[in-house]
Order: C-alpha cells, then sequence, then structure tokens
C-alpha cells in the first residue's frame, strides 16, 4: 500500500490516513485515526523534527536498541467500525508479531521506511474503487474513439 497522506474529513474535522493499492484496481483504504497519530503521520512525511522525540520516535529508538527491527505493517481486518493492525518484527528472539491500531503502525512505518501492506480481505471488504481523474477519462474515451476509427468500415454504417 502507499500512504496517499494526511488529511482532515470535512465537516467531521475528523483526521484521516489514506492508503492506496499500488497496484490491481488501485483501491483506497481511508482510515479515520487520532489527531496526536495524524500529527505524527504529518511531522515524519514533512520532515519535521520536534524538539523532543514523539512517542514513536521513542518506540522506534527502544526497538532499535532491543536490536530488532521493523519490517512491515499489515492493516488485517476491521471490526466495529474499528481496524486492527500488525506489527511484523525480527528480533534476536526470532519473527514477532504484535497487535497495533493502524495510526500507530503507519506512524512506525514512515519512521523505520517499512512496507505497509493490507489483508486482501479487508480490501475486498471495505476497499474503494477510485474515481477516474477527468484526465484519465478524457484519455479512455479519446482511445476508444480512436480505436473505432481505426476499425470502422463503410460495412458498419449499412442499414
Amino acid at each position: 500500500m502507499e500512504l496517499v497522506g494526511v488529511r482532515v474529513e470535512i465537516p467531521a474535522n475528523t483526521p484521516m490516513v489514506l492508503l492506496q493499492e499500488q497496484s490491481g484496481e488501485h483501491r483506497l483504504l481511508p482510515i479515520y485515526i487520532g489527531s496526536p497519530e495524524a500529527s505524527a503521520i504529518h511531522y515524519q512525511l514533512e520532515g519535521i523534527v520536534p524538539p523532543r522525540p514523539l512517542t514513536h520516535d521513542l518506540f522506534v529508538s527502544v526497538v532499535e536498541l532491543l536490536g530488532a527491527k521493523l519490517d512491515s505493517v499489515v492493516i488485517t481486518e476491521v471490526r466495529d467500525h474499528t481496524y486492527y493492525a500488525e506489527l511484523h518484527l525480527t528480533t534476536p528472539a526470532g519473527e514477532r508479531v504484535v497487535s497495533s491500531r493502524p495510526s500507530d503502525a503507519i506512524a512506525l512505518a514512515v519512521r523505520c521506511e517499512a512496507p505497509i501492506f493490507a489483508a486482501d480481505q479487508l480490501l475486498d471488504e471495505v476497499g474503494q474503487i477510485p474515481e477516474p481523474e477527468p484526465e484519465e477519462e478524457a484519455e479512455e474515451i479519446i482511445h476508444e474513439f480512436m480505436d473505432f476509427i481505426e476499425n470502422v468500415t463503410p460495412e458498419d454504417f449499412a442499414g
């Protein structure tokens, strides 16, 4: 998944993180998150360094100090409008999976440059197919018209 960004949903004024499939249907996965997590993700994406480490920065430091590495983040499911995620870690004791809120998992992923994934079943359930951009829609119409012109014959107009 690609992290498209953090936005504020109007009129509710609620922060939301937006993920998008990098292949296939390019489905969107919007997840409402808390303001502190939205700020933490936004700061990292913008390269803003706070004067003191934020909670997610501290977590990354502790993980590194313990000799572990965040390999990936997986958004796994939604139950009762609550999303769930997993942190996939490599530790000196082996592979470990830790349950997490998606917002915290994404805040960590952007700090560790770890890939973000979403379960196929989750995307099938709640993924949104994006509206085509006007330019893309116009290009498709032109392509279809050119295909028609190249393949039309006088017999196609015979009554």
